[in-house]
């Protein structure tokens, strides 16, 4: 199948999955329902979504214009599982419009803090871990996979140290406030 043929079957998809999105685009969720890997976007509305998969989908296109066969195949992938993503969450919506909203209820910012604490904690010696590993390692590509496993977990630990200072934040201005 060529590729002008595959675009328009997308196009025909996303046209679908638009109609079907429509009557939910504007409404409010709980919280964002889609991993950022996968949706840049991080709302609790279905239209940004869908959004989103329009431009992936203009990215695409232009990519198979540009004749950039490399890209084609990842941003048509990325299109596939966006569509695929919205299709599953538009099947939810009976059950999760039995969802309650959240009431703000007094969380408790101390048990909070000391999860984080503890993943704090685990995720320091995970990447102390991989580092006694690094020096062991006989091959290149086993220390590069090492490297980026580090990495990663490096990444995990300052987004868990900037949620244990918002938590720390928030009992401060608690305790503040009363």
């Amino acid at each position: 199948m060529k590729s002008a043929d595959l675009l328009q079957q997308l196009d025909r998809q996303l046209e679908q999955l638009a109609q079907a999105v429509e009557p939910h685009a504007n409404n409010r969720t709980a919280r964002a329902r889609f991993d950022i890997q996968l949706f840049h976007c991080h709302t609790t509305r279905l239209g940004d979504y869908l959004l989103e998969v329009r431009q992936t989908m203009a990215q695409l296109k232009q990519s198979v214009k540009d004749n950039r066969s490399e890209s084609v195949a990842w941003m048509a992938e990325r299109v596939v599982l966006q569509m695929s993503a919205l299709q599953r969450e538009l099947a939810t919506q009976k059950l999760r419009s039995s969802e309650s909203r959240p009431t703000p209820v007094r969380e408790n910012l101390y048990e909070k803090l000391a999860e984080h604490q503890d993943f704090e904690r685990r995720l320091r010696a995970m990447i102390s871990d991989r580092e006694s590993l690094l020096g062991v390692q006989e091959t290149l590509v086993q220390q590069q996979q090492l490297q980026r496993e580090v990495a990663a977990l490096e990444g995990r630990l300052q987004r868990c140290l900037q949620a244990l200072k918002r938590i720390e934040r928030g009992i401060e201005n608690r305790e503040r406030n009363g």
